[in-house]
């Protein structure tokens, strides 16, 4: 096990942490890449991502569609099930551990990771529609879909046949991808929230939403469009509307929220678990790093939905992905941020059952600029009157050091005795066994979330509710996130092996969705943040080769028009549909 953890611990440097020396720190070459590209996309494409933000609402509205035209689903279709994938746990529990580690700054960088993201999103989903495989014949099970495209196409088609392998390799790494990030993170954390709600075993959680998962999948994308395209604006409106209504409680708290966020932008002095003075690029680091995880820009996921879409203009469904790092980011993440700011709850301990077992259980000491690192104890921890005495590191948890130690929940008796790291347990001075201690703690993820909810809402005498809306929020998220993964992943599997090959894949998600739900948060989020590193690089690569090919559809579909002609028969659709 400890060889297993210290090989994704690698992983993780290696992806996040190699990089450019500055000011004593790294910034990681994956986001130099994807600040870049999107810096890049963002003038050789005019701003588009304001230009045309407009046009792509209309679209999306579906007054241009045409039902006759290739695809599996509707433009609104494939926006709910890209959103469905992208607005999930990465809005509540993402945006929280941001704010934990990386301080109030990481919101800023996340916002110019969605707005880069914008132009990048709507780049790789244009050349997802223009190089897509669409399968004339309605022959095959639903789950096999009529329709195929994403990064793995458009490298291959468009860059030509010596670019494959690194097609292969993406489709190979997204769907790695897709049983972690989009699927296994997911089912942890609803696990997560509804064991610290209501004390159910993570396995019977598990269980339970991989079963919902596993119907709806194996309806195929048609399915899935219908399913996103009614939770998607449900969850959004319900989690928003809650958060608003916490914000208007606390207005006065709104404005110097926003100022916190800017000022610890760029200089960092204020953090929980990993900031502090001089640590600008550790909040940089967080914010894209959740950012990305958020909105997906960048990462090649989104563009296999959106390729189903029903058109023959690849621009017209690039205009709809405009949408999505703009709800996912600036607005959905953003209420997330100020909630949890504007409550003050991102610094707040509460009382915590301190599994000793558990993967949010860590050691860290500070180093020489006051920032808390992870270490590791050599031997025993002595504890006295619940204080730890021992020089070196301290027992932490979410890697924030404990000031006191309990044995009750009340928190009345003191733990005495020594803390033992290479089995998890504590012995007390009686001579009794602890595998569970008591103390203040930080909350991060999705409890953190929950608390500011909580909180929030108290206000108005609403704070169980607040607790319900993100609890409802979490168990929607998560499972609308793990339904439309599923199909990124069998798009890869079909490109790399073929249709024979989907069904297998569902049956190895499902299982992969129970086996998420009951293993360690931590474990289950670096190696969902290894896999998506791992996809980025080949997708910016291509976007960039290929953003010739994106300004010359542009070009061509703003000054041809063709939405005016699809109104004109959609309106005549519909008047037809009335008269019958």
């Amino acid at each position: 096990m400890e060889r297993i953890e210290s090989i994704i611990n690698w992983l993780e440097n290696l992806v996040w942490s190699t990089g450019i020396p500055v000011g004593g720190e790294s910034i990681p070459f994956l986001v130099i890449a994807l600040l870049g590209t999107g810096i890049y996309l963002t003038f050789r494409l005019g701003l588009i991502q304001v230009r045309r933000l407009g046009h792509g609402i209309a679209v999306t509205t579906g007054r241009y569609d045409d039902p006759n035209e290739p695809g599996d689903v509707s433009h609104f279709q494939a926006l709910t099930t890209a959103l469905s994938a992208t607005v999930g746990i990465g809005n509540i529990a993402g945006v929280a551990i941001a704010i934990h580690w990386g301080g109030p700054g990481a919101l800023f960088w996340m916002w110019m990771t969605a707005l880069l993201g914008m132009a990048v999103k709507y780049s790789e989903v244009t050349l997802a529609q223009h190089f897509r495989d669409v399968r004339e014949s309605k022959e095959g099970a639903k789950w096999e879909g009529t329709v195929s495209g994403g990064p793995m196409y458009y490298i291959e088609k468009g860059l030509g046949p010596k670019w494959k392998p690194l097609a292969m390799f993406f489709a190979g790494a997204l769907m790695i991808t897709a049983f972690f990030t989009g699927n296994a993170v997911q089912a942890n954390t609803i696990a997560d929230e509804i064991a610290s709600n209501f004390g159910v075993a993570h396995w019977i959680t598990g269980l339970i939403t991989a079963g919902v998962v596993g119907v709806v999948i194996l309806g195929g994308i048609s399915r899935i469009g219908k399913v996103t395209g009614i939770l998607a604006p449900a969850m959004a409106l319900i989690y928003v509307s809650g958060a608003i209504l916490i914000l208007f409680a606390n207005y006065t708290e709104v404005l110097p929220s926003f100022g916190l966020i800017l000022r610890e932008a760029f200089n960092p002095s204020a953090g929980v678990a990993g900031t502090g003075a001089g640590a600008f690029v550790l909040t940089l680091m967080w914010g894209v790093r959740r950012g990305l995880f958020s909105n997906e820009a960048g990462q090649g996921s989104a563009p296999i939905a959106h390729a189903a879409a029903k058109t023959d203009e690849p621009v017209s469904e690039g205009v709809v992905a405009l949408l999505e790092p703009f709800i996912d980011t600036i607005v959905i993440c953003t209420t997330t941020g100020l909630v949890i700011l504007t409550t003050g709850v991102w610094t707040q301990t509460v009382p915590t059952a301190l599994e000793l077992s558990s993967g949010d259980v860590s050691y860290v000491e500070a180093d020489q600029r006051n920032i808390f690192i992870s270490a590791v104890p050599e031997g025993d921890i002595v504890v006295e009157d619940g204080m730890q005495t021992t020089d070196g590191p301290k027992f932490a948890w979410h890697d924030v050091a404990i000031e006191r130690l309990y044995i009750d929940e009340e928190m009345n008796m003191p733990f005495t005795g020594t803390l033992s790291p290479d089995n998890s347990t504590a012995t007390g001075a009686d001579g009794s066994t602890y595998t569970v201690l008591h103390g203040e703690a930080v909350e991060t993820g999705a409890p953190l979330t929950s608390l500011a909810f909580r909180q929030g809402l108290g206000n108005f005498g609403m704070g169980p509710v607040g607790r319900f809306i993100v609890l409802i929020s979490v168990l929607l998220f998560g499972i609308s996130t793990s339904i439309s993964w599923s199909y990124y992943g069998d798009r890869c599997a079909n490109y790399l092996w073929g249709p024979k090959a989907i069904l297998p894949y569902k049956v190895v998600f499902v299982i992969m969705h129970f086996v998420g739900a009951t293993t360690s948060l931590a474990t289950i989020w670096i190696l969902g943040d290894v896999a998506l590193g791992a996809v980025t690089f080949p997708n910016l690569i291509a976007l960039v080769l290929l953003s010739g090919v994106v300004v010359k559809l542009t070009k061509s579909y703003f000054e041809r028009k063709p939405w005016l002609e699809n109104a004109e028969v959609h309106k005549r659709i519909k008047a037809e549909k009335k008269k019958k």
